[in-house]
C-alpha cells in the first residue's frame, strides 16, 4: 500500500518529467544542458558522490569527469 509521502514523491516526479519532455520538445540540446547543470549541481551538493552512480557518457557531459572508482 502506498502512503501520502509516496503519492507526492510520485506527483513530483511526474511533473518534473512532464517538465523536461516540454523542454524536449522545443530543443532537445537545452535540455541535455539543463540536465547536465543539474547533475553537475547535485554533484557538487552530494560532495563528488553522485558521479559514482552516473554512466561515463553522462559524467562526462555534465563535465563531472571519471568516477573515483575508475580511477588508478
Amino acid at each position: 500500500m502506498r502512503g501520502p509521502d509516496q503519492a507526492a514523491t510520485d506527483d513530483d516526479a511526474a511533473e518534473l518529467i512532464a517538465q523536461l519532455r516540454e523542454l524536449a520538445g522545443a530543443d532537445p540540446a537545452d535540455v541535455r544542458q539543463v540536465v547536465a547543470e543539474v547533475l553537475a549541481a547535485l554533484d557538487r551538493a552530494a560532495g563528488g558522490a553522485l558521479r559514482e552512480h552516473l554512466p561515463e557518457a553522462i559524467r562526462l557531459d555534465a563535465g563531472l569527469g571519471p568516477a573515483a572508482s575508475a580511477r588508478s
